[in-house]
């Protein structure tokens, strides 16, 4: 009874939506778009810097999504910016049929949306993955409504499903054949790597504009101030209650002083005159942070080896008479942020090994979207364990810590190097061992590590646009950086805007390829 009323609901209806839409027919509105992205919209950071830069442009901009996280302030407070969430759908039964009603509701559900909630877009942009069934729907509703579609391939679905059936399973290998037939064809395809597009040209033969538009952090990602520091934690400090911190931390002392700043009162007995800018403690432990959405692509396993090779040495080193004269490895307080399935598990094996520690301690925070930013621009390195399904993308959260600047040591993978220059930016490792020895060549002597001071202050130059280069970046050239804004505002501002001088200066483009 259940599969017939899955068949009748996954051909019947959305067969009603589109025989109503063709009757009510509409030229699309220029100046609007179409944004649709198959999760969770505060979660999808991409997807919110474009609606951003859409409406800023212009655009009467729909955002199509789930709710969930708070999205981002600007998006609530733009006027030509409207939030449209779909319904979160609901599955109780085992995974084939529960997959198949799933996919029922969302066509139902984004196909309303797309044809008769807001009025015809001018641009679909579609985020993918996921892939099934959101290119299908993209490309039908743009024949409906005469539409232009835009895919933003941030990876390759069926490699994602791969993690979890195997490259060979039926349904990976219907995945991708579908991936293949309706991603194939758009008016536009935006990629996050070189390599990504590379590989799709190669091997489906993309037919429409290509670009790369590489990630790249808005405007308000930055090195924090002292006194936004001591901000923030006078913010978190109720929050960091966690026994395993309470004697690990330096004690605060609330306003005066937090775990990492202090406002240096002179005297024990100092009046609200003596009392300074806030300053970092000379005391503090050396924050690094990672964050992560707790997936199989992140193998933290490499985090927890890697830190207890840490604490071993540590041990070794401090406890050495002749220490002073190399430098002193400090304490660290590893924060990792994010929510995701294997969260607990891993947060487990933790507790039980820092039972034995001195030096190192390991925590998950869950961050308000504007105080994300402050922490990585409060931190004193990142490491990334993001590892690619495909191989093809980049993580995005390197990109935050840039923006932060906050030099990141990252696990390596095929086009990781269009993103982390080893040595100018960042490190590049293999494995746990060699983290853990880059962890601790960077943190020796902290806080005056000059290894670590030389990674950061290459991250503090001035943001150049790709148009002042003559061509591509490759591995001899110098290492560059620009704002979301520049970046999206020479890629994709050419190829949604109609007059003619834009839409000569998309052939004329070097990172755009017909």
């Amino acid at each position: 009874m259940m599969k017939l009323l899955s068949s009748i609901l996954l051909f019947v209806c959305p067969l009603l939506l589109v025989t109503a839409a063709i009757f009510v027919k509409r030229p699309p509105k220029p100046r609007t778009v179409a944004i649709l992205v198959l999760g969770d919209i505060g979660r999808s950071p991409r997807m919110m810097y474009h609606t951003e830069s859409f409406a800023q442009l212009g655009f009467k901009t729909f955002l199509i999504g789930y709710k969930g996280s708070k999205p981002a302030l600007s998006l609530t407070s733009l006027p030509h910016v409207q939030l449209c969430y779909l319904p979160e759908p609901i599955i109780l039964v085992p995974f084939v049929l529960g997959a198949l009603l799933k996919i029922t509701q969302q066509t139902i559900s984004i196909l309303y949306v797309l044809l008769f909630s807001i009025p015809p877009p001018e641009f679909i942009l579609v985020q993918n993955p996921p892939s099934i069934p959101t290119l299908a729907l993209v490309q039908l509703v743009a024949r409906i409504r005469g539409s232009k579609v835009i895919i933003d391939w941030h990876n390759l679905g069926f490699s994602l499903l791969a993690l979890k059936l195997g490259r060979t399973h039926p349904f990976v290998r219907i995945a991708k054949r579908f991936e293949e037939t309706f991603g194939r064809s758009a008016y536009a395809h935006l990629f996050v790597t070189q390599a990504m597009r590379d590989h799709l040209m190669k091997e489906w033969k993309l037919v429409g504009l290509t670009a790369v538009l590489h990630d790249r952090p808005p405007s308000h990602f930055h090195r924090c101030l002292p006194a936004e520091i001591h901000e923030l934690f006078l913010r978190l400090g109720p929050s960091l209650t966690d026994p395993v911190l309470k004697e690990f931390l330096p004690t605060p002392n609330t306003p005066y002083a937090t775990q990492f700043t202090t406002t240096r009162a002179l005297g024990e007995r100092a009046s609200y005159s003596d009392i300074n800018m806030p300053k970092l403690r000379d005391d503090r432990v050396a924050l690094v942070v990672s964050s992560t959405s707790w997936t199989p692509d992140e193998d933290f396993s490499i985090l927890l080896e890697a830190l207890k090779i840490y604490e071993e040495r540590a041990q070794q080193v401090n406890c050495n008479p002749g220490s002073h004269l190399i430098g002193r490895l400090p304490r660290i307080w590893m924060v990792i942020t994010g929510k995701g399935p294997l969260r607990t598990a891993y947060m487990s094996d933790i507790a039980r090994l820092q039972q034995k520690w001195t030096f190192v301690r390991c925590t998950s925070l869950w961050l308000e979207v504007e105080d994300y930013p402050l922490l990585l621009g409060s931190a004193d390195l990142g490491i990334c364990l993001h590892s690619s399904s495909s191989a093809l993308d980049l993580p995005m959260k390197v990109v935050d810590m840039f923006g932060c600047g906050l030099p990141v040591c990252a696990l390596d993978f095929r086009c990781l190097p269009e993103l982390v220059k080893a040595g100018q930016n960042g490190l590049i490792f293999k494995d746990a061992k060699q983290l853990a020895s880059q962890i601790e060549a960077l943190l020796l002597s902290f806080p005056d590590s000059p290894h670590l001071e030389a990674l950061r202050s290459s991250l503090q130059g001035v943001a150049k646009p790709y148009h002042l280069y003559s061509d591509q970046l490759s591995e001899s050239t110098d290492w560059n950086w620009c704002s979301w804004a520049d970046n999206w505002g020479y890629i994709v501002k050419p190829l949604v805007l109609r007059n003619e001088e834009q839409l000569n200066y998309i052939s004329s483009a070097p990172v755009i390829h017909h």
